[in-house]
């Protein structure tokens, strides 16, 4: 019965190769179905070449492979990618391809639904179903990887952790998908670590925690406001991870890698967009060699949020600019199909 069958991407390559000299085989069998898998993200037991047809056989008896399969694909008018994602138990999520004449980027998801309940958010509106798997991380990368060589004729350049979902409340399937990723073939995908940014909401404790793994991708965080009453009203975690919280973990995190920070930034019009906050975000930003993304907002139906107006972005780069600190105002992407920042929420 297809229950009783395990799925074999849960299992290291020592474990395939245990497996293989349990059954009066060679070890390194297991190597070789561990390539398959990762290296070439083979999803299919009889494509496994090098492998005699009455081993394929074998491992279609006891094992499953559960990989993902793109439901549905939009294309935006700008050239964004938006995939809705079936995962084997028939959840679904969804990721984005973000093209630009120099790269390509891969948006990806990390939760079915989000931990954290951020009100200007389409993915906090539905509940956290479940964690991703590592796997279920990776086949995302593959899929928009093949769709960046089919439709820009060029490889995946970046992946962002900015989909659905609080990465480091799912830190120990993130921290594997990124191994996988960055693996040098024939293990994994090769993708540099400096590549790879993961987006938080800002969980203290989960941030030293990444200082203390030594990580080499960057780390960007969903900043909107440095003063706590203003966070708290629009992101009510933020009572149980303050600001003052907040800083003390991005400052170990920048004493251990000397990483610089990326603050992810919304302006909403009567919400963050006076002196007040530019100054309360420049003052926040101070202990550490940071960048600021100004981020258009992405409507989800709420009138309450609204995007602020030319003049409060003005004065959030001159501000932050006259301050040293760098800035960029970014446009969003895929808006016409509800692929930019915030707006993943899974209509279908």
């Amino acid at each position: 019965m297809q229950t009783t069958k395990k799925d074999i991407r849960a299992l290291t390559k020592e474990q395939l190769r245990d497996f293989f000299v349990a059954q009066g085989d060679k070890a390194f069998r297991g190597n070789q179905v561990y390539e398959w898998l990762w290296g070439k993200a083979t999803y299919s037991f009889d494509e496994m070449t090098n492998i005699s047809k009455e081993t394929r056989q074998m491992l279609e008896d006891n094992f499953v492979i559960n990989n993902i399969r793109v439901d549905q694909m939009q294309r935006s008018n700008d050239g964004t990618i938006k995939n809705a994602v079936r995962l084997h138990d028939d959840l679904i999520v969804e990721s984005v391809l973000i093209p630009t004449p120099t790269r390509t980027t891969a948006c990806v998801s990390s939760q079915v639904g989000c931990s954290l309940d951020c009100k200007f958010c389409a993915t906090a509106r539905l509940k956290r179903m479940r964690n991703l798997n590592p796997d279920e991380i990776y086949d995302q990368v593959v899929a928009i990887d093949n769709e960046s060589r089919l439709y820009f004729d060029k490889p995946l350049s970046n992946i962002v952790f900015m989909g659905m979902g609080e990465p480091l409340m799912n830190y120990k399937n993130v921290l594997a998908a990124i191994d996988k990723i960055t693996s040098p073939p024939p293990g994994g995908l090769g993708m540099s670590p400096k590549r790879i940014t993961v987006s938080t909401s800002g969980v203290p404790k989960m941030i030293k925690k990444l200082a203390d793994s030594k990580v080499k991708f960057k780390l960007a965080v969903s900043l909107h406001s440095a003063i706590d009453e203003v966070r708290t009203s629009i992101m009510p975690f933020n009572a149980t991870f303050p600001l003052k919280d907040l800083r003390e973990a991005l400052e170990y995190w920048y004493n251990k890698t000397k990483s610089r920070i990326t603050y992810e930034y919304v302006v909403w019009r009567g919400i963050n967009d006076k002196q007040k906050d530019v100054e309360a975000l420049v003052k926040f930003c101070r202990f550490a060699p940071s960048k600021v993304n100004i981020i258009e907002y992405n409507p989800i139906g709420d009138d309450h949020f609204k995007q602020a107006d030319s003049k409060a972005i003005d004065m959030y780069q001159e501000l932050l600019e006259r301050n040293g600190i760098t800035v960029t105002v970014r446009r969003s992407r895929g808006k016409d199909i509800d692929a930019a920042c915030g707006q993943l929420a899974n209509k279908s």
